[in-house]
């Protein structure tokens, strides 16, 4: 009756500990930065996705 449970767990990763540290910092006036500076990691990585996702595309879009 024991059935082992494999759960996956992705946690919040670098980019979002990163973004977590810089409002934190921000908001408690430890850095002055903009808040498009504050959320960069949220951007990049982001932007990062969609340029691998574009590129798979193109890639997918040329084997027809």
């Amino acid at each position: 009756m024991s059935e082992k449970v494999k759960s996956v767990n992705g946690g919040i990763g670098f980019p979002g500990l990163l973004t977590v540290l810089f409002i934190g910092l921000k908001l408690c006036k430890v850095i002055d930065w903009s808040w498009w500076w504050v959320l960069s990691p949220l951007w990049i990585t982001f932007g990062i996705s969609l340029i691998i996702l574009i590129i798979v595309g193109i890639i997918a879009a040329l084997d027809d």
